[in-house]
């Protein structure tokens, strides 16, 4: 089967409207980036909760069509919201075995030395590595991103046999499994998204590590020797009160998620409960805070 994809620039407040015309229209999708992408002008967006909705100045909507005249529909589209048909690149996409393609896309990751990550359609390139196997799905987490390889790093470094772990917004569960193999005892997971829990669940199922997943409670606020949240700056910002309530006076709390700009305001949200390690660790322009709760805080 042959698609068609059509590409064009359009601003930020036509996008939305423009997309679900298209849609109406016959496009089986269509995908929304920023048209600056790669340039000086580029406008990265993360989505954070609490933030403006994901828009670029400059959008670039690509519409995938499985029949039909997709250059037709895009000046239909430009029509009914009022606009002149913008320069339009259209070209041919040759269907093939999408799943092949995407298994190809993730590769066995060295997160440090001994830990890989390891999609099920691959061997551990080492034997006698610690190995936890994980395929791209639903949940954030393949360790492909810096602040989850910071995260797990940190965790290897510093777990202990039989500490207790929360992984706080724990999306694939990746954290709470490495924590579990690195020697942890009670080891536990929270997120909003059902999706993710069952993510969860199946991938410390595969790794067999013992974890507990479930939806945070308001009315129960367990302790743990460590708690790691790799989320979102806003959400740990919003959250500091809770994640550090469920941290025993003591322990440690580890927070990713953030630009390395954003430490210091992060940490200032943290600062009445926590004694921070610095510098925090960075990589690639994302950072990774450690703060040790000060004995006697119990929230």
């Amino acid at each position: 089967m042959k698609w068609q994809r059509i590409r064009f620039v359009v601003d930020a407040e036509l996008a939305e409207r423009l997309g679900d015309t298209l849609l109406e229209r016959g496009a089986v999708s269509v995908d929304a980036a920023d048209a600056q992408s790669g340039t000086p002008d580029e406008h990265p967006i993360f989505g954070e909760p609490g933030s403006d909705p994901a828009v670029w100045p400059r959008t670039e909507l690509t519409a995938l069509f499985e029949a039909g005249d997709p250059a037709r529909a895009v000046a239909e589209a430009c029509a009914e919201v009022g606009i002149d048909t913008p320069e339009c690149v259209l070209d041919d996409v040759a269907d093939q075995d999408w799943v092949r393609l995407t298994q190809s896309q993730f590769d066995p990751i060295e997160v440090a030395n001994g830990l890989w990550i390891v999609p099920s359609w691959h061997e551990p390139p080492d034997s006698a590595a610690m190995v936890i196997r994980l395929d791209p799905g639903l949940a954030f987490g393949t360790g492909s991103h810096p602040t989850t390889r910071l995260c797990l790093r940190w965790l290897l470094e510093h777990v202990t046999p039989g500490q207790s772990v929360l992984d706080y917004g724990c999306g694939s569960g990746i954290l709470a499994i490495a924590a579990s193999l690195a020697g942890a005892g009670t080891v536990a997971g929270v997120d909003v998204d059902e999706n993710a829990l069952v993510a969860a669940r199946q991938n410390a199922n595969v790794n067999g590590v013992s974890a507990e997943f479930s939806i945070p409670r308001a009315d129960a606020v367990p302790q743990y020797d460590i708690v790691v949240a790799n989320i979102l700056a806003n959400p740990l910002r919003v959250l500091a009160p809770l994640i550090c309530g469920h941290c025993k006076p003591g322990g440690m709390v580890v927070l990713s998620g953030l630009l390395e700009e954003q430490s210091d305001d992060v940490m200032s949200y943290y600062e009445s409960w926590l004694e921070f390690e610095r510098p925090p660790r960075v990589e690639e322009g994302w950072a990774c805070l450690a703060g040790r709760k000060r004995p006697g805080e119990r929230a």
